[in-house]
């Protein structure tokens, strides 16, 4: 992940992988001029360093609008290294992310 091309982006939970080493989740995101919507897939922490944060796996459910803030994949994928995550309620949580700024 590229710490210079920070993202802010809003989409609609298509996934939840709760593993380890990493939890992953998808989200659709629609293109605001093309209409194009594309799959991101967000990493995060482990599921105990989510926990920590305040996470549970029922935090974020398919179909939740979110709003994540993070980095951008060097190699120009859909992918982000998420750092925080805010819900549709106004509910941000930290993403316990590898990267060492947090919000």
């Amino acid at each position: 992940f590229d710490a210079s091309k920070p993202f802010k982006m809003t989409g609609t939970g298509t996934k939840v992988e709760w593993m380890n080493p990493h939890t992953f989740f998808y989200i659709d995101v629609a293109d605001e001029k093309t209409k194009k919507v594309t799959n991101w897939a967000m990493e995060m922490g482990s599921p105990n360093g989510l926990m920590r944060a305040g996470w549970t796996r029922n935090t974020m459910k398919i179909g939740d609008e979110v709003t994540v803030e993070g980095s951008l994949a060097k190699d120009g994928s859909p992918t982000g290294n998420a750092r925080s995550v805010m819900t549709k309620d106004g509910k941000r949580l930290f993403a316990a992310s590898s990267q060492g700024t947090n919000p």
